[in-house]
């Protein structure tokens, strides 16, 4: 088995343009993220090792806010999980995949966690 190292980012909330229902249109939804990148990892990590021999776990909570498209509306959560895999993919070619968990949180009656989960690996 390969070594393998995996970076999440779990239960963040971000509010986005989603939804297929007219009263989910215009405006946005409360959503929470779990986003986890594997890459293949140093043989060793030293205790001086310098952050560019990873990933900065903040550039997978940036690319599920700040990196999605400011007016864009996504009509299913499924493309939403897309643009940020592939916006990771895009950041740092050190990324081998990128999972995304997506739960609509206006859609739960009683706590329940609702919404998909997307697995890509980086197409050669």
């Amino acid at each position: 088995m390969d070594d393998s190292l995996h970076l999440e980012v779990a239960e963040f909330e971000h509010d986005v343009l989603t939804g297929i229902y007219s009263e989910e249109t215009g405006k946005p939804q409360p959503l929470r993220f779990t986003i986890r990148a594997r890459m293949k990892p140093l043989a060793f990590y030293a205790p001086d090792t310098t952050l560019d021999a990873s990933k900065n776990y903040m550039d997978l909570k940036f690319a599920a806010s700040a990196a999605l498209p400011e007016g864009v509306h996504f009509k299913l959560i499924e493309a939403v999980a897309d643009y940020i895999c592939e916006t990771l993919f895009v950041q740092d070619a050190r990324v081998e995949a990128v999972t995304v968990k997506v739960v609509k949180l206006a859609i739960a009656s009683a706590g329940e966690a609702i919404g998909i989960t997307l697995h890509r690996e980086r197409r050669q």
